[in-house]
């Protein structure tokens, strides 16, 4: 019997971030995910992206974030909306502030500390009152300056909605945030390209058995990716097939890094032997791997690299086949022109 897994929804449009941030002292506690698009609770907010560039529009990055490539001395805008879900009016702060890459991740700068690229980018509006389930469009304009150096700059534009709140020691203050991601490249000339690698492929057991493959990748573009992807089982015990899988999408390198991404699969899969298909994506670069493993039977063990096929062993086998092909082609035709003979008699 098949085995399979619920994929999880993900809107396209949204961003791919959310903070929920608790004051009550020097302390600040943080928390981000990719997937995330309005925060829990009464403070119900969200935002989301609303254009994209012509040549931008086959890159499925640049319908969540802002993704771009321009000369120095440039100025463009987006538009984005800002809506509420909350039965409740609610203010929101709108700002940009600064994010970078670190160990694979997309990080996000406390409070609004700001970079260059956060400076270069000016709202229309600092704030803004929604109605309750209200929503408003608003403007971003980025004027990158004549004297901007080559290279990769990030950034967020956030909406905030604050509260104040008692607390076992005191006064709490009470934060949500969501926000688009930006990811602007400066420099003369067109487009820097994007690429990795797909690197080993290692199936492990986690400490609660469920058993997930780890993938490694590294950048050898030039522009910061984010991965999406999924992998699917085949030729399992008994036949078995599973997947797809998705795989983790908070993963993010900037150009030369090397991570990770993971594919998580349910306890009851079977440790295999199988056979497997990777698919990894970042906008519109996408990379494939095929290979045979096998997952530990032990929980928090690893288990051996996967296998992978080689270019060469694919090319050979596809080479075989339309060889037979042609094999078979050319006894069909000779055996007709055999029998189409007159016989001598």
């Amino acid at each position: 019997m098949p085995i399979s897994l619920l994929r999880r929804p993900v809107s396209v449009t949204l961003t791919a971030l959310l903070l929920h941030v608790v004051i009550s002292a020097p302390a600040v506690a943080d928390s981000g995910s990719r997937d995330g698009a309005s925060s829990s609770g009464r403070d119900s907010i969200g935002i989301k992206l609303l254009e994209v560039p012509a040549n931008w529009m086959d890159d499925p990055r640049s319908h969540a974030f802002i993704v771009d490539h321009v000369n120095p001395g440039t100025t463009f805008t987006r538009s984005f909306e800002v809506f509420s879900t909350s039965r409740e009016p609610q203010h929101v702060e709108l700002y940009a502030a600064a994010a970078g890459i670190k160990d694979g991740r997309y990080t996000f700068a406390p409070d609004r500390t700001s970079n260059e690229l956060s400076e270069w980018v000016r709202l229309n509006r600092s704030s803004v009152d929604l109605p309750a389930n209200g929503r408003t469009r608003v403007k971003a304009t980025v004027a990158v300056p004549e004297w901007a150096s080559k290279g990769e700059r990030y950034a967020v534009v956030w909406a905030q909605v604050s509260s104040d709140r008692p607390g076992s020691k005191g006064h709490v203050k009470l934060v949500h945030r969501v926000g688009i991601r930006s990811y602007l490249d400066v420099g003369l000339g067109g487009e820097p390209p994007s690429d990795f690698e797909i690197g080993e492929v290692v199936p492990r057991r986690t400490e609660d058995g469920q058993p997930q493959i780890v993938v490694d990748v590294s950048n050898t573009g030039e522009r910061a990716l984010d991965f999406d992807g999924e992998l699917s089982l085949s030729d399992g015990p008994s036949f078995l097939r599973a997947g797809p899988f998705p795989v983790n999408r908070d993963t993010t390198l900037a150009p030369g890094g090397q991570g990770n991404v993971i594919a998580l699969m349910g306890k009851d899969l079977p440790a295999g032997p199988w056979k497997f298909h990777l698919t990894l994506r970042s906008g519109r670069v996408s990379r494939t791997a095929n290979g045979a493993l096998t997952f530990p039977e032990k929980p928090g063990t690893w288990g051996l690299p996967g296998s992978l096929d080689s270019p060469w062993t694919l090319a050979l086998a596809a080479a075989g086949l339309i060889a037979l092909i042609a094999g078979v082609i050319l006894l069909v035709a000779f055996r007709r022109f055999r029998a189409r003979r007159p016989s001598p008699t």
